[in-house]
């Protein structure tokens, strides 16, 4: 049985390769490698979503499933 768990990918303006959040701290980190951003149940990708949206960049939720 997969659960589905989420990414959350940020689309910056100016940059052509999407980043994936990597942490969550006093400040969010992002990196271009898939493997190493944060996977996370959808509260908590749509909190960090809320968190670090604004003009410059738009977060999407990217749906993934994990082995249960």
């Amino acid at each position: 049985m997969k659960n589905t768990k989420f990414l959350v990918k940020v689309n910056r303006t100016g940059v052509h390769v999407p980043q994936y959040v990597q942490s969550i701290g006093k400040s969010i980190a992002t990196t271009s490698d898939r493997k190493r951003a944060l996977i996370m149940g959808k509260f908590a990708a749509e909190d960090t979503i809320s968190a670090i949206q604004n003009a410059r960049c738009t977060p999407e939720l990217v749906p993934v499933k994990v082995p249960a």
